[in-house]
């Protein structure tokens, strides 16, 4: 297990935004409501150029979040080495506040996929996600944070609920959680469980960044409402109605807006940071 003491800095309990490059100059004059950036870690594992230097001088000014989207985590296979190598070096190069990953897998041998594929919640899969995390953390150097799942479907061989399986794989692995309530949100409406008992159930100690983000509405072959996770929209009173309620039980925490696809403008995508700034405005330190 990765020995997490001492702790690295953690980001304010304050409102944050995934950061687009378009951005960069609205960010520099006037940030607004945010106070920390995330960015995806494959998008700076190149040479340099205009992404690294705007990067440069982005860190210099907030606490900055990696996310990785890429790593394959939950895969069956070894993780891959030339990118846990990237990793380390974009790490040791920028020195972000924190680095998060996803409970999920993406590659399959030399094949990798787009999306963000579920696992089976058991004792083996269990075993390979903290010995993955364990792997990630000591190349690294550093603690990370675990993103709960956006779920289409549940695996009949599941023997642990997800909440609890997460909370094992902290307790095993050393690391933190990050908790999606737009995940949350989009897989009890798809699975039919009430996001309010998952959130009651879910290791808040553990957790250091929370994420919001807009989905998708859609229809299944039965008619029934199929929620898709696609950063591409403001996020929905109902997500912010449960971010309430999670704010209530776990206190402050650092929150990011996620806006991934038709990114907007600056303007709206700060008034989205305002609202939760608004949020965190209404619970007790």
């Amino acid at each position: 297990m990765f020995d997490a003491h001492p702790r690295f800095p953690e980001l304010p309990n304050a409102p944050g935004v995934g950061y687009k490059p378009q951005h960069f100059q609205n960010i520099m004059e006037d940030a607004g409501s945010v106070e920390w950036f995330e960015v995806h870690a494959e998008n700076y594992m190149g040479a340099g150029g205009r992404p690294h230097a705007q990067m440069r001088m982005l860190s210099e000014k907030f606490p900055i979040s990696v996310h990785g989207v890429g790593l394959s985590i939950g895969g069956e296979g070894p993780l891959d080495p030339e990118h846990l190598g990237r990793l380390k070096h974009l790490c040791e190069w920028l020195q972000p506040t924190v680095f998060s990953e996803h409970l999920a897998w993406s590659s399959h041998e030399n094949a990798f996929l787009n999306d963000l594929l579920p696992l089976p919640y058991t004792k083996d899969t269990l075993t390979r996600v903290a010995d993955h995390i364990d792997q990630l953390q000591n190349t690294i150097g550093r603690q990370m944070m675990l993103e709960n799942p956006s779920s289409y479907l549940a695996f009949e061989e599941s023997t642990w609920s997800e909440p609890d399986f997460l909370r094992e794989v902290a307790n095993r692995s050393g690391c933190g959680l990050l908790l999606d309530v737009n995940n949350v949100f989009v897989s009890a409406t798809n699975l039919g469980y009430d996001p309010r008992d998952y959130i009651a159930a879910y290791p808040l100690d553990k957790v250091g960044e929370i994420h919001l983000g807009g989905h998708d509405e859609d229809e299944d072959e039965h008619g029934a409402t199929l929620l898709i996770d696609s950063h591409g929209k403001p996020v929905v009173d109902p997500v912010w109605a449960l971010l309430d309620h999670t704010l209530a039980l776990s206190g402050p925490r650092a929150i990011l807006i996620e806006w991934d696809n038709d990114v907007p403008d600056w303007a709206e995508l700060e008034s989205e940071a305002a609202r939760a700034a608004n949020a965190l405005s209404q619970v007790p330190a």
